[in-house]
């Protein structure tokens, strides 16, 4: 394996973890009163100085060329109505059920990939996905009788979909492929913070923390599931591209459920366990593909298909 590789494989991990974080920072926001719009605003807003203290450290410019800012700015906007339908959808179902349906994107990004942008389909990733759709089932049962909301399906929907258009952009781009990490991340917060600006006169309250521990979330949200996810996401697309960079992000709501076990001393059923070691081993399967893939051949060879008699 590559030694590029392996960082990407990590770099896709460790993002997936972050990520999983979300919920538990922002359910505490809204029980204090706070709304989707200003969480999302305060955690862009705290995260650009880390960000900004990072590119001064490297001394990597703030200037941006013509042709990168039109593809900065659209990356921005989409990575800001994802993170808004997502918190969004959190106040119409389960946090951990939104979270987890969000991860139809890796799907969605295969897809796009082999149709649009003609990659190569491997029976690897066709394999991996139908394990991890299984693993993602088994994760998202909802609690006791309760149903879906549609509006909630529907915002989750909306976030996996413009998340799937944002990788893919990061990853065929070549523009954006010579934008240092952190520099583009500076811009995608940038312009997702001015976003949430512009929609508070539109009807949307400002809303601030209640309490003390209201400002260290916001603080957690910018770090963990902002700067630290996002640059990760970002880093590992440049290395390994979109689909495998996809695929791992199915290992959110793994940690969601680890996160939720050892923190919030939450049970784990059996059904969950399953499930989980199901993404683990779709994702493993992403790191061994050409591996995997000569073994699926060399199994179909074993067993040729014979043509059917036509004969009457």
């Amino acid at each position: 394996m590559k030694l590029n590789n392996l960082e990407g494989y990590i770099l896709a991990a460790v993002a997936a973890a972050a990520y999983g974080t979300n919920p538990a920072f922002a359910i505490p926001l809204y029980e204090q009163g706070m709304n989707p719009n200003s969480v999302l605003l305060f955690r862009y807003l705290l995260g650009l100085p880390i960000i900004a203290f990072i590119m001064k450290k490297r001394n990597i410019t703030f200037m941006l060329r013509k042709d990168e800012l039109p593809q900065v700015v659209i990356l921005g906007i989409l990575m800001a109505l994802s993170s808004l339908t997502l918190f969004e959808s959190y106040k119409y179902m389960n946090s951990g059920i939104a979270s987890t349906l969000l991860f139809v994107y890796p799907i969605m990004v295969a897809v796009l990939m082999i149709f649009i942008f003609h990659e190569k389909f491997k029976i690897s990733v066709g394999l991996c996905l139908a394990i991890m759709s299984v693993g993602l089932f088994l994760l998202m049962k909802p609690q006791g009788d309760s149903s879906l909301s549609l509006i909630g399906v529907l915002l989750v929907m909306l976030s996996a979909g413009t998340y799937a258009v944002y990788i893919i952009l990061v990853n065929v781009s070549k523009t954006v492929k010579n934008i240092p990490t952190t520099k583009l991340l500076f811009y995608v917060l940038l312009t997702g913070t001015v976003l949430y600006i512009i929609i508070i006169p539109l009807g949307v309250e400002l809303t601030y923390p209640t309490r003390n521990a209201g400002w260290w979330s916001l603080i957690a949200l910018a770090i963990i599931p902002t700067v630290i996810s996002l640059a990760c996401t970002t880093r590992a697309i440049q290395l390994i591209g979109s689909t495998p960079t996809a695929i791992f992000g199915a290992l959110e709501p793994v940690s969601a459920v680890i996160l939720s076990v050892t923190f919030l001393n939450q049970t784990i059923t059996a059904r969950e366990i399953i499930g989980a070691v199901l993404i683990i081993l779709a994702t493993t399967i992403v790191v061994a593909d050409n591996s995997v893939d000569r073994i699926i051949l060399h199994v179909r060879k074993m067993f040729p298909r014979h043509p059917r008699n036509t004969k009457r």
